[in-house]
């Protein structure tokens, strides 16, 4: 039997398409690197010599031998490209923040079945070896009924940028850029809440959007804290976990992104020795005694990613993030921005739709 290979483009070559889908694609054997969408620069023949750089959307939506999109352009044009994209009948995989609001990204996911085709948001934080390990924490039972957890998302990068499109109001700030990864960790580990508080702040020198947030989920039985900030040269853990019968705490140790920026070629192995990341703190009782261990990383890879779309795709095998998914996380978005603007609890009101 033939084996089928997605033949796949990028509609941006900037740092998304660089770093977190061209060198996987290209090595994959499931999939065919065939050119991005180049506006000015062209830059993805220079690293991949045998891609095609499109001079428009539309020579891309006219190729018939085109089977995936990838829309990573700025997020405030994701629900426009991504809707031509579904319209011409091909699948589409949307970067995060996958649209700007929750009717955004209801209307895609509706589109997308019933065009008969597949809409995946690009949560490759998923498979970060830290949430991985966090995620294998909770489930483990040990903490006993969760009543508080905290995921950060910490940089310094205390000088605007200005020209990065997460700086520019009509991307929205850290909130979109870093936030939308971990609202979707807090949506796939909890559910949806029933309400949010949120503040979000300006705190770098001319910064026009927000380079500050935290946001809390309120569930009946537990709180669920969102925060970032840019202005961290220390970082606080990445998740902490509280239970009634322990404690979780874990610093943010994937390194795939610094990898890939640093050149490295990614692989299905263990391209980044996950074994010498930092173990994470777990403390428990057992039998009224207090233990305290080590847990050592999960080997994050965002090959399963990139594989699981395939099998999606070719096997009908469930989506790793549907656009259901996106849906759900949106409609949490859109409920924290709204708390920030208005400086109070909203409640969430969501629309059960389909899958």
């Amino acid at each position: 039997m033939t084996h089928k290979k997605i033949k796949t483009v990028l509609l941006g070559y900037g740092f998304s398409g660089k770093t977190f889908f061209a060198p996987f694609l290209h090595v994959s054997n499931d999939f065919i690197l065939k050119g991005a969408w180049e506006r000015s620069k062209k830059k993805i023949q220079n690293d991949y010599e045998y891609t095609k750089s499109y001079s428009t959307l539309e020579s891309i939506l006219a190729d018939e031998d085109i089977d995936v999109v990838v829309v990573n352009t700025p997020i405030d044009t994701h629900y426009k490209f991504a809707k031509q994209v579904l319209k011409a009948g091909k699948h589409v995989i949307v970067e995060k923040a996958f649209t700007t609001t929750a009717q955004e990204a209801k209307e895609l996911h509706l589109l997308a079945k019933n065009a008969g085709v597949y809409l995946f948001v690009f949560q490759n934080r998923r498979y970060d070896s830290d949430f991985k390990t966090a995620k294998k924490v909770l489930d483990s039972g040990k903490l006993g009924a969760l009543v508080e957890a905290t995921i950060s998302y910490d940089f310094f990068v205390p000088e605007v940028r200005g020209a990065v499109h997460t700086e520019q109001p009509k991307s929205g700030g850290e909130y979109n850029n870093r936030g939308s990864h971990i609202t979707d960790q807090a949506v796939k580990l909890f559910g949806i809440p029933e309400a949010v508080l949120a503040d979000f702040a300006a705190l770098r020198k001319g910064s026009p959007v927000e380079d500050y947030f935290l946001a809390t989920l309120i569930y009946p039985n537990k709180r669920v804290k969102l925060r970032a900030t840019d202005i961290s040269l220390e970082h606080e853990y990445g998740y902490v976990f509280h239970g009634r019968n322990g404690s979780y705490l874990q610093d943010r140790t994937d390194i795939q992104e610094d990898k890939l920026i640093a050149g490295a070629t990614p692989s299905r192995e263990d391209w980044v020795n996950h074994k010498n990341h930092k173990a994470g703190k777990l403390s428990y009782l057992e039998e009224g005694k207090k233990i305290t261990t080590f847990i050592k990383s999960e080997e994050g890879n965002y090959f399963e990613y990139f594989d699981a779309v395939y099998q999606t795709l070719i096997n009908n095998e469930p989506s790793p993030v549907s656009g259901w998914d996106g849906y759900r996380t949106m409609t949490v978005m859109d409920a924290v921005r709204r708390s920030a603007e208005e400086g109070k609890i909203v409640n969430i009101t969501y629309e059960a739709i389909e899958k």
